[in-house]
């Protein structure tokens, strides 16, 4: 039989010891949540990169500041936004320009074409209006 002095130590022995291991489970647990949050500039509209991240997909026109009194424009829809950069898909072609959010000095935002358009639907939809053009053109010799 143990005495109750050993019996207590040995008691407060386990205790120190799931005190410790919950301790760790819980520095564990803080250490994911730090590496899975979504910084704020990404998330809180009051900030830029937030608030163009809302905007993804819709076609734009965005100019930027380069040197001192250098003003350029780019055109396209908007395909992603990361802290100090946005990604557009290029309005004539199928390419992407990857710029410096920190250049930019306007952004217009197409209020009447929302979408990213299918390049393929695109083109065709280019080939009807040309046809279409095209047989109002000849249609307007007859009248």
């Amino acid at each position: 039989m143990m005495n109750p002095e050993d019996l207590t130590n040995r008691r407060n022995r386990i205790t120190e010891e799931r005190i410790s291991e919950q301790k760790a489970k819980e520095e564990d647990t803080s250490r994911e949540t730090r590496q899975n949050e979504i910084p704020e500039i990404l998330t809180n509209p009051i900030y830029t990169p937030a608030f163009l991240r809302e905007q993804i997909g819709k076609l734009m026109r965005v100019e930027f500041l380069i040197g001192t009194n250098n003003m350029v424009d780019r055109i396209g829809f908007l395909e992603d936004v990361g802290a100090s950069y946005i990604l557009l898909r290029s309005f004539e072609g199928d390419s992407q320009i990857y710029a410096d959010i920190y250049a930019i000095k306007f952004i217009t935002i197409s209020a009447t074409y929302g979408g990213l358009p299918s390049f393929q639907n695109f083109s065709n939809n280019m080939n009807m209006q040309n046809m279409n053009m095209g047989m109002n053109q000849n249609m307007n010799k007859y009248y």
